[in-house]
C-alpha cells in the first residue's frame, strides 16, 4: 500500500484511507457485520487511514469504528469532523469554541479513544471567524485530544486565516475525475500553506466505477437519488463520460474504478483519497488501484475524457454547502 505524508507537521497514513459514512448512512442500508469485516480487511491490506465524522449516523459511525478499535488502535491513524449537526430536517454549521471542545469530549466518548489523529471541521461555520474555531481546535492539541488540525470544503481565504493561527495539515474536499473544481484556486493555496489534499468522493459517489447504469439502480434510501447529478438529462450526459473512462480502463486491464483512483493518486504524493466502502469486494477493488501505473499519455487522454467541468450538474442540491468563508474577526 505505501504510505504518504499530510502537511508539513509530517502527519503519515497509507496512501490510500477508506471512508466510513456509508456504513451508517446516505447508501441504503448497511449490514454491521459486514462494516466490521471491511474494517478488518482494511488493515489487512495496509490500508490503515480511517475517516468518520459525528454527524455520520448521528453518532453512529463513530460508535461502530470506536467497536472495532478495542485492542487495534495503534494500527490506526483516526480522523473525525466536526461542526454539522441535523436539526429539523436541514443540516446546521457550528464552530462556536464551546462547541468544538463539547464536540471534540463526545468524539472521543463514541469511540472509546484518548486522542483523535485528525480533527477536521467539517464545513466552515459562515457565522463565527475562523480564527476563534481553529483557535479551540489548537487547544485540543494542546490538551492532548488531538494530534493534527484539518478543515473540510475550505475557501482558499479560511485556509490562509486558519493557517495563521495554527498548523494545518489536511484539507478534505470533494475531487474525482467528473468534479475538479478544486483546481481552480484551492489546491494551490493549500499546496502553498503545505496542507495534504483528501479526497472524499474520489469516485464520483460511485458512479465512476459503472456500476451505475440508471436511477433505478437506487434504493428509496439512497441520498444519490436526489442528487442533481443523477437525475434526467444530467444522468444520461454523465454516463456517457463514464462509458469513456471505462473503455480507457479496458485498455489498461484494470477497472474503472481504479483507474479513477489511479488518476486521483497521481495528482501528487501530497494526495491521500478516501473512498467510501462498506463491503470488503469493493475495498479490495479500490486497494488495487495503487498498483495502476499511468503514463503520461493516459493522464493526457483522461483530461480529454474528464476535462474540468465536464460533469452535468452541481455536485450539491444547495449551491454554497462547499467552500465555506467565515466572517472576519471584530
Amino acid at each position: 500500500m505505501g504510505t504518504r505524508v499530510l502537511g508539513s507537521a509530517g502527519l503519515r497514513v497509507s496512501a490510500l484511507g477508506l471512508g466510513c459514512m456509508g456504513m451508517s448512512q446516505s447508501y441504503g442500508a448497511a449490514d454491521e457485520a459486514e462494516s466490521l469485516a471491511t474494517l478488518a480487511r482494511a488493515l489487512e491490506l495496509g490500508v490503515t487511514f480511517f475517516d468518520t465524522a459525528d454527524v455520520y449516523g448521528d453518532g453512529h459511525n463513530e460508535e461502530l469504528v470506536g467497536r472495532f478499535l478495542q485492542g487495534r488502535r495503534d494500527e490506526v491513524v483516526l480522523a473525525t469532523k466536526f461542526s454539522l449537526s441535523r436539526d429539523d430536517g436541514s443540516m446546521k454549521v457550528n464552530g462556536r469554541p464551546e462547541y468544538v471542545r463539547a464536540s471534540c469530549d463526545a468524539s472521543l466518548r463514541r469511540l472509546g479513544v484518548e486522542v483523535i489523529d485528525l480533527y477536521y471541521q467539517h464545513r466552515v461555520d459562515p457565522a463565527v471567524p475562523i480564527e476563534e474555531t481553529v483557535g479551540a481546535m489548537a487547544e485540543l492539541v494542546q490538551a492532548g485530544k488531538v494530534r493534527y488540525l484539518g478543515l473540510s470544503e475550505a475557501s482558499s481565504s479560511s485556509l490562509e486565516r486558519a493557517a495563521a493561527v495554527h498548523p494545518i495539515s489536511a484539507l478534505q474536499s470533494e475531487w474525482s475525475l467528473w468534479t475538479r473544481d478544486l483546481e481552480d484556486d484551492v489546491l494551490a493555496t493549500a499546496r502553498r500553506l503545505g496542507i495534504g489534499i483528501v479526497p472524499f468522493s474520489p469516485l464520483g459517489r460511485g458512479f465512476l466505477t459503472g456500476a451505475i447504469k440508471t436511477p433505478a439502480d437506487f434504493g428509496p434510501d439512497d441520498f444519490r437519488a436526489n442528487h442533481p447529478r443523477f437525475q434526467g438529462e444530467n444522468f444520461d450526459r454523465n454516463l456517457r463520460l463514464v462509458d469513456e473512462v471505462r473503455a480507457l480502463a479496458a485498455e489498461k486491464g484494470c477497472t474503472a474504478g481504479q483507474l479513477a483512483l489511479a488518476w486521483v493518486l497521481a495528482q501528487g504524493e501530497d494526495v491521500v483519497p478516501i473512498p467510501g466502502t462498506k463491503r470488503r469486494a469493493y475495498l479490495e477493488e479500490n486497494a488495487g488501484a495503487v498498483a495502476v501505473q499511468l503514463t503520461a499519455d493516459d493522464l493526457r487522454r483522461l483530461g480529454e475524457i474528464a476535462p474540468p467541468g465536464a460533469a452535468a450538474g452541481g455536485r450539491y442540491p444547495q449551491a454554497d454547502y462547499a467552500y465555506g468563508d467565515s466572517p472576519l474577526p471584530a
